[in-house]
């Protein structure tokens, strides 16, 4: 009964937060982990591409091959896959759910979560284990970027 005890007392406290700071608290405790290439060991690097030399992933190449495919989806090399993520720059593995196995996600395909159609913050933070905010975040800065190709294209246009 102690143990039940000690469970209960370890969860914070709700009570004496604002909507705001309800909603924007992590919903997961496991934060995700990131990986870096770059502070692995070249024995390591070695190890790991003999073990998955015979092992080329198979993926599918469209949305039509996958979107009937089992579910959590097994591509994990695929980079709609949101079990982890890859920095194009270092390289870096970003295992977002570090605390669970790849059979193990709800939601395991940003394609999928494309065709539910709009999702709140809240449900994109849960999805991809990140906070409301950052997801506000990520959504201005990817505005931004859609804004300035927009730009950029129209610029090209008045050029020609």
């Amino acid at each position: 009964m102690a143990n039940d005890q000690l469970a209960v007392s370890s969860i914070p406290s709700r009570e004496g937060l604002s909507r705001e700071q309800r909603r924007s608290r992590r919903k997961r405790a496991v934060r995700a982990r990131t990986i870096s290439v770059q502070r692995t060991t070249r024995r390591e690097l070695e190890a790991l591409r003999r073990k998955n030399r015979d092992q080329v992933p198979d993926l599918p190449r469209s949305r039509e091959e996958c979107v009937d495919g089992p579910r959590p989806c097994p591509h994990v090399a695929c980079r709609h896959h949101l079990y982890l993520d890859v920095s194009p720059k270092t390289g870096a593995i970003k295992l977002n759910f570090p605390d669970l196995e790849v059979w193990e996600l709800e939601v395991s395909c940003a394609l999928d979560v494309a065709d539910m159609g709009g999702i709140t913050l809240e449900d994109v933070g849960v999805i991809m284990n990140l906070t409301r905010e950052r997801i506000r975040q990520l959504e201005l800065k990817a505005l931004a970027r859609l804004e300035a190709l927009r730009d950029m294209l129209s610029l090209r246009e008045f050029a020609e």
